[in-house]
């Protein structure tokens, strides 16, 4: 943002009360206190709006069609693959490839990449944060391969223990999966630490980003990992869509995982020869429709500006960390000294479907359960917990809306 003379005008402050007026949801839903983003995102009007002009306006199949309705689609869905690139500052959008989301992302890269690369003896490692999605596919993997699926532990205070993740590291190592931040406890790992010290033994590194993406600036050049995922979804786009980002070196040398219609380019009875990175690994007919919501997102999400994201991010959970902790029961499921958006807490007495429950009355909508992070939930001794998750749309009252029902959940179970 410039002025008259050039100079850099800084952006506003979010204003998450102005910003509520772009999502229709809340129209719909008066009274609605929506902590729930970590699962998924609310959607603004550009995004809902965008995608259903594309389909009165211009939709057909992509990549197919020599007519001009199909040339424009075509052109909607690249263009969505440009801008992708640009938001995570990937040296070329080729090394984009569209996905249904960041559980495909990584199933792919476990199944195409992982069976190429990973022998017999071979170690994966997975920090004790992450989501099902990024440590199932690993576990099959090491199954299949013979190799050993080897856990980085988070430290007392909940953040990623680097020493000992670097005591973990050998010749064997060939693949490290961690997230970015943590969907149970809002953790941000120091993910450029990690690439640095497990590049320095010759390993891979995949960043699972979905929550990071919607809460801070990512580039994943800076970072140095080989594979950035996340999903459309919980960066306020459609369900539906995701993105692999990886080194198109390594793409190049990964074999297709699913085939069919439009990764190919010559098919006999005896050979088929696949399309290079990203169309090898997009068979059948996309999720075009996804790809322009998703662009339409990510403009939204820059054009509020992801360091004013951030930093609002920031100040709601640290208020919210100070608000929460003074209730009496209330245990926040630690984070480390670096955590963003993400709150996680059990009360005393009461089970975390029965909180989950109480809040839904007083219009607060939280997730409860064990987050799909059963190791996390094993390690810290319990069975699940609420969790509560930030959104631009949130501010200050949604945190005391989420206080007041906690404590009048408290009353009503303690009685």
């Amino acid at each position: 943002m410039m002025d008259d003379l050039g100079a850099t005008k800084p952006r506003p402050a979010l204003d998450a009360q102005a910003l509520r007026g772009e999502f229709p949801i809340y129209q719909n839903n008066p009274g609605l206190v929506f902590l729930d983003s970590g699962a998924s995102a609310q959607k603004p009007r550009a995004v809902i709006d965008g995608v259903a002009e594309f389909y009165r306006r211009d939709y057909a199949n992509v990549h197919r069609g020599v007519y001009q309705l199909s040339q424009r689609s075509t052109d909607h869905f690249e263009a969505a693959r440009e801008t992708t690139s640009a938001f995570l500052n990937a040296a070329d959008a080729n090394e984009i490839v569209f996905v249904r989301g960041a559980t495909e992302a990584i199933n792919l890269v476990a199944q195409s990449w992982g069976p190429a690369f990973v022998q017999p003896g071979d170690e994966i490692i997975v920090s004790d944060l992450e989501h099902h999605s990024n440590f199932v596919p690993w576990q099959m993997l090491c199954e299949r391969m013979g190799a050993r699926l080897v856990l980085a532990p988070t430290d007392a205070s909940g953040g990623f223990d680097l020493a000992a993740f670097e005591a973990l590291l050998g010749s064997r190592t060939k693949m490290v999966a961690v997230t970015h931040v943590s969907n149970v406890t809002g953790a941000i790992l120091p993910v450029e630490r990690i690439v640095q010290l497990a590049h320095t033994k010759g390993a891979k590194v995949l960043v699972d980003g979905c929550q990071a993406i919607p809460r801070m600036p990512v580039d994943v050049r800076a970072i140095g990992c080989d594979f950035y995922v996340f999903s459309g979804h919980k960066v306020y786009g459609p369900s539906g869509i995701g993105v692999l980002w990886g080194r198109y070196e390594l793409l190049t040398a990964m074999p297709p995982w699913q085939t069919g219609g439009g990764m190919i380019t010559q098919v006999t009875a005896e050979h088929t020869e696949f399309q290079d990175p990203p169309h090898r690994f997009e068979a059948g007919t996309p999720d075009i429709s996804g790809a322009v919501g998703l662009k339409l997102a990510l403009d939204f999400v820059e054009g509020l500006g992801r360091d004013a994201i951030r930093e609002h991010e920031e100040m709601l959970t640290g208020y919210a960390i100070d608000r929460l902790s003074r209730i009496p029961g209330l245990n926040l499921l630690e984070g480390g000294q670096r955590r963003i958006s993400v709150l996680s807490f059990t009360l005393d007495g009461v089970h975390p479907h029965d909180v989950g429950t109480v809040l839904d009355q007083h219009g607060v909508a939280v997730r409860v359960g064990n987050h799909c992070a059963q190791p996390l939930m094993d390690k810290l001794g319990i069975a699940g917990a609420v969790r509560a998750s930030l959104g631009v749309y949130n501010d200050r009252d949604d945190i005391d809306a989420l206080a007041a029902a906690v404590e009048a959940c408290r009353e009503m179970f303690s009685r």
